[in-house]
């Protein structure tokens, strides 16, 4: 590197005010999926102040800033999209307060994942103080609508686009470990036809949701015999909803679908996946129909987007050359070799790695463990550590 490690640490030490002011207001600017706009225009503003070499929103709507012009493309993405908050009695602090408190920022979206564009943006800051450009290109992405089809964003930045990197760095939360993979998944539907009539007779009619029952026993007994990878885990199937169509409380169903969530691990496949439900004897009986979900949705700028919702399984060797830079980049930042392990969610990286082949790895802040609660948090010493991982990395490719 151009410079001592103690160098980028203490450089990065010295943005700590301003990493926490900025992130505690990326909190307080609420993100929903779809709804990301104004964080976009906070997060541009920042970005153009530390001195990134220019800034672009896409028809999509997600934000990228670029450092360098050099040959290597490297990509590092932060979805700034969040769920919902779901029952607010049960926040115990204003889930867009920012909140700090000892060393702390509570809210939602602070764990998954929004907080780890303040760690990138400031990398961005010390890489241009620091000299630490470089033959390459850095593209910090801040990528929308990853929590309704995690993948979407980056398909469309590198398909749509044509930002094609040839490295990936998700910002997703690993604990300050590098992660090299995890299971992929699909949501898939499952529907049965009966024939409705008054509930006083239903031998009269035909019972989709019966038809349905002996269905979800199967799907739920099916799980005993899906494959298991060591490293990556076990796949899964799970039934997620159950809903029916009747004329009335007093009618007998003439329709019933139920969805399904598939974790999918090494060797399973949107086919297999699809195959394993429709050999089901319940499934033949009842002459049920099997598909697979499609998405669809409008972006905040206006664009319509949509995709087949199969999201592949990825995984990275140990021994990649991306890996091996994650890890140095890692003792840069935390002082000693970190963990290197796998997500138990999904990411971008299924459409990084999983549809595209790019080399991918995962390197964030907080605990993935917090995602999507009511405690959602960041320490702030993560986010320093972050910073000082995702500056130094582009030096080890």
């Amino acid at each position: 590197m151009n410079c001592s490690s103690r160098d980028i640490n203490r450089a990065i030490l010295s943005y700590k005010k301003n990493i926490t002011a900025f992130a505690r207001d990326i909190i307080r600017i609420p993100s929903f999926s779809t709804k990301e706009g104004k964080l976009v225009v906070r997060i541009k503003k920042e970005m153009l102040k530390v001195g990134f070499d220019r800034v672009k929103v896409d028809r999509m709507g997600n934000i990228i800033g670029f450092i360098g012009s050099g040959k290597k493309k490297i990509m590092m993405d932060a979805h700034i999209d969040t769920v919902g908050i779901g029952d607010r009695s049960a926040w115990k602090i204003d889930p867009f307060g920012g909140v700090l408190k000892n060393g702390v920022i509570y809210g939602r979206g602070a764990t998954d994942q929004k907080l780890s564009m303040a760690s990138m943006v400031y990398a961005g800051k010390a890489i241009k103080e620091l000299g630490l450009e470089g033959d390459y290109t850095l593209m910090v992405v801040g990528s929308m609508m990853e929590e309704d089809c995690d993948g979407l964003p980056l398909l469309h930045l590198i398909k749509k686009e044509k930002l094609k990197p040839d490295f990936v760095v998700i910002t997703e939360p690993t604990n300050l470990a590098v992660y090299r993979g995890h299971r992929g998944r699909m949501e898939m539907k499952v529907v049965t036809k009966g024939r409705s009539c008054h509930a006083s007779a239903p031998e009269r009619g035909d019972n989709a949701v019966v038809k349905m029952a002996d269905i979800t026993k199967e799907i739920t007994a099916l799980n005993k015999k899906l494959k298991h990878d060591k490293f990556i885990g076990k796949g899964t199937v799970a039934v997620t909803c159950i809903e029916c169509k009747t004329p009335s409380y007093n009618a007998v169903p003439d329709e019933c679908t139920i969805y399904l969530d598939r974790r999918l691990t090494i060797g399973e496949t949107l086919k297999s996946s699809v195959a394993e439900i429709k050999r089901l004897p319940s499934v033949k009986k009842a002459g049920a129909k099997v598909e697979v979900l499609y998405y669809d949705a409008t972006a905040w700028t206006g664009l319509k987007v949509g995709q087949e919702k199969y999201f592949p399984t990825w995984v990275l060797p140990e021994s990649h050359k991306l890996v091996q830079a994650g890890v140095k980049a890692g003792t840069v930042a935390l002082g000693k070799r970190p963990v290197v392990d796998k997500w138990v969610f999904s990411t971008n990286g299924v459409a990084s790695a999983g549809r595209l082949g790019i080399p991918t790895i995962g390197f964030g802040p907080s605990n993935e463990i917090y995602a999507h609660t009511v405690n959602e948090n960041m320490p702030v010493d993560h986010l320093l550590k972050a910073a000082v991982f995702y500056a130094v990395i582009p030096q080890y490719l």
